[in-house]
């Protein structure tokens, strides 16, 4: 399931987020919180959540940096990286052995920050067009805050790419890649997997992608005539998660 829109809003927890968590608790049924944000690590989002009044595993938390380290593990191990993101991106890296450098890195790999910087984003481009790879932890272009709407990864990544003319290959939602990696984190296959998250573009079409039946909820971004323009649909839609609490067995009946 997706954090934001769906257990969280801001700082705030999404009624009924906690029963139907309980209720998976109860029933036993292993889960992953989803996050396109790379700002935190699992340690910092169970914390966020905790104090949102949900308790939540650190290891039920999948976020897109995560999925973004495993997929530089795979590709190229032991690698080198110039990062332009927090510790959430920095401390994935890390601990599969990457050496975070600008000195002619493997990787360009750019996450989201509150605090994005006109120098790092310019070493990134000269970086790229000294020929390291371009990596993305994800495409979305705003994000939301107390104070309105930020500019997130995605606009970022298409400043530095009309600059140098080189593409990121973006990791996060709603790259199946990302799913596929929380499949295996579960140990669960996509037959008998669901997705359950508030917008259409990533978190339904990613489900979609990989196979997953999806529950849209509409406690998020996408509402139900947003729904209606897209091409694809979700398996079903619920008003939010507190519409599945007492019922996680069976969510389609």
């Amino acid at each position: 399931m997706d954090m934001d829109g769906v257990l969280v809003h801001e700082e705030h927890m999404v009624p009924g987020a906690d029963a139907f968590l309980a209720d998976l608790h109860e029933h036993g049924l292993p889960f992953l919180v989803f996050t396109n944000n790379s700002v935190y690590t699992r340690r910092d989002l169970r914390a966020r959540l905790h104090l949102s009044g949900l308790d939540v595993p650190e290891s039920a938390i999948w976020t897109s940096a995560l999925a973004t380290a495993q997929f530089l593990d795979q590709q190229r191990p032991g690698g080198s990286a110039y990062v332009v993101g927090e510790s959430g991106l920095t401390t994935a890296l890390h601990d599969i052995g990457y050496v975070l450098t600008d000195r002619d890195p493997d990787y360009v790999v750019l996450g989201e920050t509150r605090t994005y910087s006109f120098e790092a984003i310019t070493k990134a481009i000269r970086l790229v067009e000294g020929g390291a790879r371009f990596i993305a932890t994800n495409p979305d272009e705003k994000g939301p805050s107390r104070e309105g709407t930020l500019p997130a990864t995605g606009a970022v990544a298409a400043l530095i790419e009309r600059v140098t003319g080189h593409a990121p290959y973006y990791v996060g939602k709603p790259n199946p890649l990302m799913m596929r990696s929380a499949l295996r984190e579960l140990k669960a296959h996509s037959e008998n997997t669901l997705m359950i998250g508030d917008r259409m573009d990533t978190d339904v079409r990613s489900g979609l992608e990989s196979g997953l039946q999806t529950i849209l909820v509409l406690s998020g971004i996408s509402d139900r005539d947003t729904a209606e323009r897209f091409p694809y649909r979700p398996t079903k839609v619920i008003d939010s998660v507190a519409d599945l609490a007492g019922r996680v067995e069976h969510p389609f009946d």
